[in-house]
């Protein structure tokens, strides 16, 4: 007969699952630390790329009206702003992994720079 798991190990289990950055975010745009309005971890390259944003750390944290979604600069609304995510991004990518642009678009497709 199985028993449930005591509190005290399903705490620790929850604990060890937790993301290394635990860390207290701020909004990639504007700086602001979410409390008015809530942060949303955006991917920088979305789509059939999220997976591969997802698996070399290419996301960021955005105020989720104001910055993310609804916002004049909002990155869904605003084409200069996810060029700028997508420069980032790619800087972020090469540096990160010693790679030179042909590796970058190699694994993305194309180049932002």
């Amino acid at each position: 007969m199985m028993y449930p798991k005591s509190v005290s190990a399903r705490k620790s289990a929850v604990k060890q699952s937790k993301h290394k950055s635990d860390a207290p975010h701020e909004c990639w745009l504007c700086g602001r630390n979410g409390c008015a309005d809530p942060l949303d971890k955006h991917h920088i390259f979305g789509g059939a790329l999220r997976k591969k944003s997802e698996q070399y750390g290419l996301a960021v944290y955005l105020c989720h009206s104001r910055c993310h979604e609804n916002g004049p600069e909002a990155a869904h609304q605003n084409e200069e702003t996810m060029q700028k995510l997508h420069e980032y991004g790619q800087r972020k990518a090469m540096a990160e992994n010693a790679w030179t642009t042909e590796d970058f678009i190699r694994e993305f497709g194309r180049n932002y720079v």
